[in-house]
């Protein structure tokens, strides 16, 4: 049985988008992600292209409002920015819940490259946070993605 979780984030559109890549890219068949917003906006721009630079594509990713999965089951639902957890601190559908809050790389101001930075950051923070919650989940180490 796939174990199912939910990533939420008031825009769904950089960190809990990075989360629901990551967590499918490192542990394939064994746990099931998605993401949400409680606003949901689009997926940035600069997200799609710091998961790119690890082999992961989200180009095909949408953000997309949490109502859309009020009627599906999740083992976790986790919140990953602060915002999301003030406003939807329990979601229903989901038997546990966890606040991991990342900060939010679309607030960096900067050259390109600087902001592309931080989210190089949120998404090597997110991917240390996936690795140890679901290590469980793994029958071998994953080295793929250089994470």
């Amino acid at each position: 049985m796939t174990y199912r979780v939910l990533f939420i984030c008031t825009h769904n559109s950089a960190r809990s988008q990075m989360a629901e890549g990551l967590t499918k890219a490192m542990f394939p068949g064994r746990v099931d992600a998605r993401s949400a917003g409680t606003q949901p906006g689009s997926v940035h721009p600069l997200a799609i292209e710091a998961m790119a630079e690890i082999g992961i594509d989200i180009t095909g990713h949408r953000s997309k409002h949490l109502d859309e999965f009020t009627n599906e089951r999740f083992d976790l639902a986790v919140t990953v920015c602060d915002g999301a957890n003030e406003t939807c601190p329990f979601f229903y559908g989901a038997r546990e819940h966890e606040h991991a809050g990342f900060p939010d790389p679309s607030s960096v101001e900067g050259t390109h490259e600087e902001r592309l930075a931080a989210f190089r950051q949120a998404r090597e923070d997110i991917a240390a946070f996936i690795r140890n919650r679901f290590e469980r989940f793994n029958s071998e180490p994953t080295k793929r993605y250089g994470l």
